[in-house]
């Protein structure tokens, strides 16, 4: 939405292009915003420190060679647009993270929903 209101002002200057610019911020003033993805984000961040080599775990790595397929890489993955509910439940992050959970969503606005689909 920034970029859009950006891109038009450029495009067409003043005074037009101000109005892009009044409506982004009104947007953005007005947007729902979360504490609780700026703590996730900051302790998903402190993980990839204390975690910086850990491999991605073989069913998802991608494996576009014959030697690849051979060591496993892919092997076990469940695409989740094949089910039902397009879920499947399965583990995406490295060995070292598998539990971990960083976002926890309010029982306030949109988190409310975002909170039951999680669960």
């Amino acid at each position: 939405m920034a970029l859009a209101a950006k891109d038009a002002y450029h495009f067409l200057g003043s005074p037009e292009g101000e109005l892009a610019l009044a409506e982004a911020t009104i947007y953005l003033a007005t947007a729902p915003k979360s504490n609780r993805a700026y703590a996730a984000f900051g302790e998903a961040q402190e993980a990839a420190k204390t975690h910086p080599a850990e491999p991605v775990p073989l069913h998802i790595r991608n494996a576009p060679t014959g030697l690849m397929k051979d060591l496993g890489y892919g092997a076990g993955y469940k695409y989740a647009f094949d089910s039902e509910q397009s879920y499947i439940p399965q583990e995406y992050l490295p060995e070292a993270l598998r539990g971990a959970s960083w976002y926890a969503p309010t029982e306030f606005g949109y988190e409310k929903t975002i909170k039951e689909r999680m669960e």
